[in-house]
Parts: C-alpha cells; sequence; structure tokens
C-alpha cells in the first residue's frame, strides 16, 4: 500500500468538517501526481492505495469523505470494487469518482448504475479534480453532520422522555412511604369507576387508618412515627396480587386500597388479611389498649353506575371506616346498602 497524507499526522484523529481523498490505483505514477496536484491544498489529507485488496479495509480505517477509484487494476474490476464499497454500511454513501482512461459514454452509464458519483478521464485539470473533491466531500460531509445531529436530537429527545417519564412517577409516589400519593389515587378511582360502568364489572375501596396513631407519634417521635407509617403501608402493598390494584397514602396516618373488578367479599378477605398482617408485626404501642399497633379498615363496594358516583363509594368506605373506629378499633367493617356491618 502507498499511503501519503498532506495534512496531520497519523496519530490526530480526523476532524468531522476535513476533506480526506482515498485513492485506489495500481500505478505509482497516477498516486504521486494527483498528490502533487493536490498539494496546494493543505487542507485534504491524501492517501493511496495500490493493491486493490487492501482497498475497502483502508476505506474503513481512513473514512474518506470521496474515492477515487480506478476501474483496470491486475486482479481487480473497478465496478466490482464500487459495488464492494456499497456493500459496507460505513462506505454505503461515500462519494466515489471513478478515474479511466476511457472517455466512453457506455462505461460511464455502467459506472452511474452500479453507484458512482462521478466519472472523469485522467488525469484531469488541477482545478477540475479539486473542484470535483470539495464539490462530492461538502455534500457527504453535509450529511454525516445532519446525521449526527439527527442522532444527537434524537437521544436528547428520548432522555428527555425517560426523564419526564420518571418525574411523572416521581410526581405520583408518596415521598414517605413510597407508595402511590392522593393525587395518583384520585386518577386511578376515575379511571377505574369508568371502566367499571362500561363493563359492569365491581369495584371495591377499601380506607384504612393506623390505630391512635398521635398518641404513637407523642410516645416515640416523629421519626419512628414516619418508619411506623412505612411499615403499615409495605403490609398493604403485600397484600395486592393483581396489577390493577392500586395501595395509596390517602393522607396522613390513613390510607387507600383501590381493587377493581373486586366484590365485596373478595375486598372483605384482602381488608382482614391486612388488618391481621399488621398486628402480627407486633409493634409496640405502649398508650394503645393491646399494645401493639392496629389497623382500622373501612370496605366499600358497588357496581359504578348512572345512580351512583365515585364519591358515594368514598363516602361508604369513609362511614365504614368512622364506624370501625367507633366499634373499638382493630377490625374491618363494610358499608352494604348504607349500612355499616361488622366485616
Amino acid at each position: 500500500m502507498l499511503e501519503t497524507r498532506q495534512s496531520a499526522p497519523d496519530t490526530v484523529e480526523h476532524a468531522d468538517d476535513q476533506v480526506r481523498v482515498l485513492l485506489v490505483d495500481d500505478q505509482r505514477i497516477i498516486a504521486e501526481a494527483v498528490r502533487r496536484m493536490l498539494a496546494a491544498d493543505p487542507d485534504i489529507a491524501f492517501h493511496a492505495v495500490a493493491d486493490p485488496r487492501a482497498a475497502v479495509a483502508a476505506a474503513l480505517a481512513q473514512r474518506p469523505t470521496v474515492i477515487l477509484q480506478d476501474l483496470v487494476m491486475p486482479d481487480a474490476d473497478g465496478f466490482e470494487m464500487i459495488g464492494a464499497y456499497r456493500a459496507e454500511e460505513a462506505l454505503r454513501d461515500v462519494p466515489v469518482i471513478v478515474l479511466s482512461t476511457k472517455d466512453e459514454p457506455s462505461l460511464k452509464a455502467h459506472g452511474f448504475a452500479v453507484g458512482a458519483n462521478d466519472y472523469l478521464v485522467k488525469l484531469p485539470d488541477r482545478l477540475e479534480l479539486v473542484a470535483r473533491i470539495r464539490h462530492h466531500s461538502s455534500g457527504y460531509i453535509s450529511r454525516l453532520q445532519r446525521d449526527a445531529a439527527y442522532r444527537s436530537l434524537r437521544a436528547s429527545q428520548e432522555a428527555l422522555a425517560r426523564a419526564n417519564e420518571e418525574l411523572q412517577k416521581l410526581a405520583a409516589l408518596d415521598g414517605l412511604t413510597g407508595i402511590a400519593n392522593r393525587r395518583r389515587f384520585d386518577e386511578a378511582a376515575r379511571y377505574e369507576w369508568q371502566r367499571g360502568r362500561r363493563h359492569g364489572m365491581p369495584l371495591s375501596l377499601l380506607l384504612c387508618d393506623v390505630d391512635s396513631f398521635k398518641l404513637y407519634n407523642d410516645h416515640f417521635g416523629h421519626p419512628a412515627g414516619d418508619l411506623c407509617l412505612k411499615k403499615a403501608a409495605a403490609v398493604l402493598t403485600n397484600q395486592l396480587k393483581r396489577p390493577a390494584d392500586l395501595a395509596a397514602r390517602y393522607g396522613g396516618e390513613e390510607f387507600a386500597l383501590l381493587l377493581p373488578e373486586t366484590d365485596l367479599d373478595g375486598a372483605l378477605a384482602l381488608a382482614e388479611a391486612c388488618r391481621a398482617e399488621l398486628e402480627r408485626l407486633l409493634l409496640p404501642h405502649p398508650r394503645a389498649e393491646c399494645g401493639v399497633v392496629t389497623m382500622s379498615i373501612g370496605v366499600a363496594c358497588t357496581v359504578p353506575g348512572e345512580n351512583r358516583s365515585l364519591e358515594d363509594l368514598i363516602e361508604a368506605a369513609d362511614a365504614a371506616l368512622y364506624a370501625a373506629k367507633r366499634g373499638g378499633r382493630n377490625r374491618v367493617q363494610a358499608t352494604i346498602r348504607g349500612q355499616a356491618v361488622p366485616g
């Protein structure tokens, strides 16, 4: 391989806007002639390859902005070599200028047909050669820069979309417990209400309240109170088995469980499992009657319809929770046909 360069040393990477010429020609005299033609343009990096078998590898390594390709070479066909360049993803769009001693229209037509971008009879005038090199290189460089800008823009858009998605997730979470917050609950409740109404499926709601939590906070302090709420939230989420079920912090020490397509019996069973699991943790609560942290739960269930509203369901669950508190706490209460009954 014959290689000469008129710009930076081999160790320097090519600038994005640098013109780089690769000549593939077995005649060293041609390579020297072209080198001299380009000598007055130091911004053009020049490389020459005498062995056609090394041309593709050289092009991949040098990443030229234009290839000057001889047509007739020992053991090589210039037209086939153009096809070899086009078969490489990295070289598919590199402009190829055919250099030939033959000025035949049929050869020119065939050259363009196999992927050549230009055709010159060698050796061309220096001004014409430089002008064509610059013209084809400018278009190719502009394309590379456009593609790079597009990739950068797309990467930025994807990163922004991921960031927005993360922000939306964070905006829907309670900062203390890590479960859904009230805003997320309200959105999910409206959605599930409409879905239940369309399909005639039941929707159950559990409102859960940690018993005597203010006394717990007063006795142990707020850090311990925060930890208690985190454990209560974990108990609730651990009982949910279906993707559509939602556990949310409803406010203060109060939590809500939204259970789509769940009838009253299923809701009561889940509520009792939550109550019992928290009690089994045996979290000390010296100021509670039973001596441990417990939870009261109000349960309501309905099939969304024109004569009912989401607010009715929430009021029913709240009434059941209030009844559970009045009934002695640490219990499950349900609202059936407007009446609070033990779970």
